[in-house]
């Protein structure tokens, strides 16, 4: 009786029934495939990924070269023991290959499980390198929503709840150099996005990121660039810290890593992350963390982003959005490459905007600590038509504003 009834159950209905929800308002499409920058609801309707995933498909979804990887690793081993006990071939072939695409100085991958566990292992690493305690973050930041990463978020609204936190944290104004004077020789780490993306796509000036650079240096603090979003191409070079000619002593990544399965790191000199290994032994564990098949995956996807030259094709795709994206209630299209953000009036219009595009078959979203603006960042792989098209669509959108 009990299996009958659940039979009779949508997979709408088991989705609010059995699954944890994160807000009371969920998108509720109900995905039946995915392929390039498309995804296909359970009736065949197409929509067009404009978020990527939230920056995860810079390659689009289910990549054929990714895809080949992840069957040719199953048919070897999954899951064999917790993290940096054996060596996997997938995890020394992922790691070799990221290295030989970072400065000299980022020669060391710690392979976790997502974004925020990055964080996570960069703090401590951070903290036990150099005996301090102080952390320094930036207003509006976003590092994720685990205990220590949340420490560092910047935005109080979505801290409050969860206090007490981690103690000895501060906040510096982003793209502000009258505050880097606060980094001082108390100071283990300052952490830091290399664009602002929750904050709704704010680009840090040159200068202050090189004044930045020399500030942590000054002081012996370490830098750590979180790159979990805007990596892999995201803003027309490979690695966002690129544009500012300098280079961090922790770098952060996720999301776009894995070509769509889950994986992060935390990349660092061999010196520094050296700490973990002794004195106590084990000072940074993961069971899953370097997975065999995200790694393969993993690797996979860096070979396409390079061998397909997709980055070099972003600035040419960020010039086109920003030519057809103007209308009197966009505000200011800002970011840079496809890490873009449209800024409008409020988030009424925002939802708005977000409904009707949904409606034609566009996927857009908001951004968590900037509710009045639009993300817009599609799969790198995405066509000049396809970009002619979404902003048609979402011109059309913001014409039936009131």
């Amino acid at each position: 009786m009990q299996a009958y009834t659940i039979a009779m159950i949508s997979n709408k209905q088991l989705f609010l029934l059995n699954t944890a929800q994160t807000s009371t308002t969920p998108k509720m499409l109900e995905i039946e495939h995915a392929s390039g920058i498309y995804l296909y609801d359970t009736s065949g309707k197409a929509y067009i990924d404009l978020v990527s995933g939230f920056a995860v498909s810079n390659i689009g979804h289910r990549h054929p070269a990714v895809l080949d990887a992840i069957r040719a690793q199953l048919d070897k081993y999954l899951h064999l023991t917790v993290y940096g006990e054996y060596v996997q071939t997938p995890m020394v072939k992922f790691a070799e290959k990221l290295v030989s695409v970072l400065p000299s100085r980022l020669n060391n991958v710690y392979f976790v499980n997502s974004g925020a566990e990055a964080t996570e292992g960069a703090l401590k690493l951070a903290k036990r390198f150099t005996g301090r305690s102080q952390i320094i973050s930036c207003h509006n930041a976003y590092h994720g929503s685990t205990h220590g990463a949340l420490s560092v978020m910047g935005n109080e609204e979505f801290k409050q709840k969860y206090r007490p936190l981690l103690p000895d944290v501060s906040f510096i104004n982003f793209n502000a150099v009258e505050d880097l004077e606060l980094i001082t020789t108390e100071t283990a780490c300052v952490i830091m996005e290399t664009l602002q993306g929750e904050a709704g796509i704010r680009v840090a000036d040159v200068d202050y990121m090189q004044m930045l650079r020399q500030r942590c240096d000054e002081v012996g603090a370490l830098l750590i660039l979180d790159e979990i979003q805007a990596a892999f191409g995201r803003t027309g070079k490979l690695f966002a810290f690129e544009h500012y000619g300098i280079v961090p002593d922790i770098l952060l990544l996720a999301k776009a890593l894995g070509g769509g399965m889950p994986i992060g790191a935390f990349v660092a000199d061999k010196r520094v992350m050296g700490v973990l290994a002794e004195n106590p032994i084990l000072g940074h564990i993961t069971t899953f963390g370097g997975h065999p098949v995200s790694c393969a995956a993993g690797l996979a996807n860096l070979e396409v982003i390079l061998e397909e030259q997709l980055v070099p094709t972003v600035f040419e795709k960020e010039a086109l959005f920003r030519e057809l994206l103007v209308h009197p209630k966009i505000r200011e299209v800002r970011g840079m490459g496809l890490m873009l953000c449209m800024q409008l009036d409020s988030f009424q219009q925002v939802e708005q905007v977000s409904q009707l595009c949904g409606k034609e078959g566009v996927i857009i979203d908001w951004f968590l600590h900037c509710e009045t603006a639009m993300r817009i960042a599609p799969p790198l792989i995405i066509t000049t038509a396809e970009i002619r098209k979404v902003c048609k669509v979402i011109l059309a959108a913001l014409d039936q504003l009131a």
